[in-house]
């Protein structure tokens, strides 16, 4: 009797072009400049390099910098009943702040979660002391857009927005993957916390099959919706927004976070220039030959 395995030797991955950490590490260092770093790790740079480039980005509300200007909050988010709470330098989701309902004095979030105000100080305090930055260095608030999920998405996202993460290798998409959020991963579309990763075929815009928890899945585990040969809405135009920002980025390896807003169309979300390796296992196909050929 065959034994089937959940893992695989180190020339089995290999033999399949799979990127490991140490070689992704190699080449960023190789490909992508330091000083070109703070382009993408704060998003109020990015944001700024994206309309210099008119790619569409979800607006900004309002930015609060100081401690001293917490008090601005609610007057920024007077007139708008959703938004986000954003780091400008957070990574992988942490200290976003998804508000659904806004009356000024209670703030609502998808999953029913209530904050008094006192509560939006004290994760206001946080983000601005650098908890959730990368190195923890002090940093700003983005009070933002809540975005409407495109229809396509009407029974496959679950209490989030999903997103679509396209990596580009000196300008060009290599590998595109459809991010959904599951009950685990509570509404976000990361995939260490439980979200799944579906790929994408790059030239026509149609998801493949994908990833949850490290298994393979061709359908959605709350909704069981299938997840295979859904068309992504303005494909070429996803396409040609990453490769104009990855241009004025100015980096050799990017990853490019794109959210689909109902009424919008695409817009940009971030960018990285460490992008995760999980696309891989979502498309079932490595990045090493593909890497090779933009070389």
């Amino acid at each position: 009797m065959k034994i089937k395995r959940f893992w695989a030797w180190p020339w089995e991955l290999r033999s399949h072009e799979i990127l490991g950490l140490n070689a992704r590490n190699f080449f960023i260092q190789k490909v992508n400049s330091r000083a070109l770093y703070p382009r993408v790790d704060d998003k109020l740079i990015t944001k700024r390099i994206c309309q210099e480039e008119q790619v569409p980005v979800p607006q900004t509300y309002g930015v609060i910098e100081y401690l001293g200007d917490v008090k601005q909050f609610l007057h920024i988010v007077e007139n708008h009943p959703e938004f986000v709470v954003k780091p400008s330098r957070g990574s992988g989701g942490r200290g976003i702040i998804v508000i659904s309902k806004n009356d000024g004095n209670r703030f609502e979030t998808p999953n029913g979660n209530v904050f008094s105000f006192a509560d939006i100080q004290y994760r206001i305090s946080a983000i601005l002391a650098g908890l959730y930055s990368l190195g923890g260095r002090p940093d700003k608030i983005i009070i933002e857009q809540l975005i409407k999920p495109h229809i396509i998405y009407e029974k496959l996202a679950v209490k989030g927005t999903p997103d679509i993460r396209i990596i580009l290798c000196h300008n060009i998409p290599i590998m595109a993957m459809l991010r959904l959020p599951t009950q685990t991963s509570q509404g976000r579309a990361n995939l260490h916390q439980g979200a799944i990763g579906v790929g994408i075929h790059l030239d026509k815009g149609e998801t493949c099959g994908g990833v949850h928890k490290n298994r393979i899945v061709s359908h959605h585990p709350d909704t069981c919706e299938k997840i295979e040969d859904i068309l992504i809405p303005q494909w070429e135009k996803i396409l040609s927004m990453t490769s104009r920002l990855s241009r004025a980025i100015g980096l050799g390896y990017l990853g490019v976070d794109i959210i689909l807003d109902g009424e919008q169309g695409p817009l940009v979300l971030e960018a990285n220039a460490r992008p995760g390796l999980a696309i891989q296992m979502a498309n079932a196909c490595g990045l090493r030959a593909k890497l090779s050929r933009c070389e």
